[in-house]
This record gives structure tokens, C-alpha cells and sequence, in this order.
């Protein structure tokens, strides 16, 4: 018999997308939550969007796993400076571990090599026990020995998009 996923989680061949966030799921973000051993490491949903209010630069997304909702993203996308910068990457804790984190993390990737310019994608980690390096680490980003705000910095080289491939009929 195969496993059924506890209730509220999304199945393990869910498909990942990206979405906008809209009036009516705002709420539903801002009220997912990582782990309590994990809060230090990354600020509440309802910061970041608050935050991206006055960033022009700020790009977000609802990450969902099918038509459950499981996470949040924002980028800082300065397209004038070519920077790249992932500004804020949660998935809720009880849909961690499921591979839906390193699937969104996958497109946001995606979206950032269509960006003018974009050679790297950076990312900024507080350091400690449970924090996210190794996800990232394991992701391909790697130390650049900067420390920014008490954050230790990483960066993932990118390659130039590729066409996207047409579908066989």
C-alpha cells in the first residue's frame, strides 16, 4: 500500500508552481509558518511582504505544491544593477522535507536566468544549527567569504536560459 501524506499536506508528486499573490491568499501566506527551532532564521511572511511595499525591486510568490499552499519567496530582482538576490526562501514546516523547497527553488532559478544580466543568484544565511546552508550547499551555492549584516553569503553560479524546449504533440 502506498503512504498517504498527513492531512493539510500536499502529495510527494505534486506538481510546484509559483504564483502571485493575490487579496484572497495574502492571509493564508502570511500565516504559514516554519518550525519554531527555525524562526530565527528567516522573518515572518507578513514582514517580507511588508517589506517588498517598499521595494521596488522585490519579487514574490506563493510556492504551492498542487492547490496547497507550502511557502513563500522573494527575490530582490535589480534588473538596473544586474544583481540577483534571494531575499527570502520559506517552506511551512510541516511540508519541509518533502522535496517541494528544492522544486520551487528549482524555478525561482528558472525565472532568475531570463533576467537581464543575471551571471549569479546570492543568498544570505544566519549561521547556526538548523540553519538553511545545507539545503543550499547541496543546491550548488557555495561560500563567497562575505559576511553581510551578520550574514554569511553564498552564491550559485547561473548559466544563460536556454530556450524552452517545444512540446512533442
Amino acid at each position: 500500500m502506498g503512504s498517504t501524506p498527513p492531512a493539510g499536506t500536499a502529495p510527494l508528486t505534486a506538481s510546484v508552481t509559483l504564483r502571485p499573490i493575490t487579496a484572497e491568499t495574502v492571509v493564508a501566506v502570511c500565516s504559514l509558518a516554519v518550525h519554531p527551532h527555525q524562526e530565527r532564521f528567516v522573518a515572518p511572511n507578513a514582514v517580507s511582504l511588508a517589506q517588498a511595499l517598499f521595494a521596488p525591486t522585490a519579487w514574490y510568490r506563493a510556492i504551492y505544491a498542487d492547490e496547497t499552499l507550502v511557502g513563500f519567496v522573494m527575490v530582490d530582482d535589480d534588473v538596473t544593477k544586474q544583481e540577483y538576490f534571494l531575499w527570502r526562501f520559506m517552506i511551512a514546516g510541516e511540508h519541509q522535507r518533502l522535496g517541494f523547497g528544492r522544486r520551487a527553488l528549482e524555478l525561482v532559478v528558472e525565472y532568475v536566468q531570463t533576467r537581464p544580466g543575471a551571471a549569479e543568484l546570492l543568498v544570505s544565511y544566519v549561521p547556526g544549527e538548523g540553519s538553511p546552508r545545507g539545503f543550499y550547499a547541496t543546491f550548488g551555492f557555495v561560500e563567497t567569504g562575505e559576511v553581510d549584516d551578520g550574514e554569511r553569503v553564498m552564491r550559485l553560479p547561473l548559466q544563460p536560459a536556454m530556450t524552452p524546449p517545444h512540446p512533442i504533440s
